[in-house]
């Protein structure tokens, strides 16, 4: 019934098609599953989702409050798995791994270690309200070993207000609960957007700063030492 009220307002394919088969065999925990996916497989749009769970409980195929508590575990189960990688990776292969990298220094790592010492808590809550970090930022919780008391309670608390505003959007909208996948799409674009440009900027004032440093060719400096030996035999 979920499908065929579905294709009614637009064919549902692809992801939101996956989604719709796990809501109909498994109801609002086969939404909570999808949710814990998309945190693990960040491509995986948690803006088509959760609208889905929305619509799916606006027809009566799925209690609206089921939907808002099975997606947000769905949520922090994901962010857990990413937190227990993080925290098995261990800041000392970190450290290794970074000072094996070209253009990163461990003092970046030391910086940004100490900006999560003294930004963790908010960057952990506010951090599931952005999308593709919303994922990613459980890993370094985990690697610096956030307390794991906080870091639920922190993620439980923005996953909820995340999924709630998608939820309800979806639910308000009904059929046209699409509408929320393109605006959410135009800003998943510009955080991406930010972020690659942020990176390239990074790149950029490090080879700037590679080149500078480095040494002159020892052929160049050969030819210099020559020409003032020659120069002084011919004076003299």
């Amino acid at each position: 019934m979920m499908r065929a009220m579905a294709a009614e307002a637009e064919p549902v394919g692809g992801i939101a098609g996956w989604a719709t088969d796990l809501m109909e065999k498994l109801g609002a925990p086969g939404a909570g599953l999808a949710i814990a996916l998309e945190n693990l497989f960040p491509p995986l749009p948690s803006e088509v989702i959760l609208p889905l769970a929305g619509f799916t409980a606006a027809q009566g195929d799925m209690n609206l409050i089921a939907a808002l508590v099975w997606t947000t575990i769905g949520s922090v189960v994901g962010a857990l798995a990413l937190y227990g990688i993080g925290a098995a990776v261990g800041r000392d292969r970190v450290r290794a791994l970074v000072a094996r990298l070209p253009l990163v220094k461990v003092a970046d790592l030391d910086r940004t270690e100490a900006w999560f010492a003294k930004h963790g808590a908010k960057a952990v809550f506010f951090g599931r309200m952005i999308p593709i970090f919303r994922s990613l930022i459980s890993v370094p919780a985990g690697v610096e070993r956030m307390r794991l008391t906080t870091f639920l309670a922190l993620t439980t608390a923005g996953s909820f207000i995340w999924n709630t505003a998608f939820v309800m959007a979806g639910y308000g909208l009904g059929d046209n609960w699409r509408t929320v996948e393109e605006y959410v799409g135009v800003y998943s674009k510009g955080v991406l957007a930010v972020a690659v440009l942020l990176a390239l900027a990074f790149l950029a004032v490090r080879i700037v700063k590679a080149r500078r440093a480095a040494p002159p060719e020892r052929g160049g400096a050969h030819r210099i030492d020559h020409a003032r030996g020659f120069e002084r035999d011919r004076v003299g």
